[in-house]
């Protein structure tokens, strides 16, 4: 699971202080990054949280915490990270889709054989919900920094599974967080 953004559009922590991390943002009396966790856990032997040194997590359970690299600051930078930390295929899920669900999850180690597989919605490639292997790595460290990562992942020729928009909605501002709040209804 990926955590490594900085979470400045979901809020600060006021005057003084670290801002909070959004994969600890609260949604129906848990952190964000609470949901995607659990749909992993359903079936993955082993999960991980991908994140920068300073990013403030949550208690995280039985899932491991991976340190990917300061700079730079991308997403790219922590599908690097787990693939070679992993030296096997991931999945990947952003902290920040609650609404993922373990089905949908499945879904791409069902569909993938020998290559990518990413999420397809009306919007195009959702590249934060995907499965990678290992053989995309040297695509991956290629690629131009700073370039899209939706871009990058296109190179990959990836199996594309689709998935309706609704499980791949995330939460990056206040408005989305409490959109996310009265989908779920208080109780989660």
């Amino acid at each position: 699971m990926l955590a490594g953004g900085a979470g400045r559009r979901l809020g600060s922590g006021g005057p003084g202080s670290a801002p909070p991390s959004k994969a600890a943002a609260k949604l129906a009396g848990r952190p964000l990054v609470a949901y995607p966790l659990a749909a992993l856990a359903e079936f993955c032997a082993r999960v991980a949280v991908v994140c920068k040194r300073a990013t403030l997590l949550p208690g995280i359970g039985a899932a491991e915490r991976w340190n990917e690299p300061d700079e730079p600051r991308h997403p790219l930078t922590g599908i690097v990270h787990a693939l070679e930390r992993a030296q096997a295929p991931v999945l990947v899920c952003a902290a920040d889709m609650p609404f993922v669900t373990p089905d949908v999850l499945r879904a791409f180690i069902d569909a993938s054989a020998d290559r990518a597989a990413v999420a397809a919605t009306d919007r195009g490639l959702e590249p934060l919900l995907a499965l990678y292997r290992p053989a995309a790595l040297p695509c991956l460290r290629a690629a131009p920094r700073g370039e899209p990562l939706r871009q990058t992942v296109a190179e990959l020729d990836p199996v594309l599974v689709p998935v309706a928009e609704r499980f791949t909605r995330s939460v990056n501002t206040p408005a989305d967080l409490a959109m996310a709040q009265a989908a779920r209804g208080p109780c989660g």
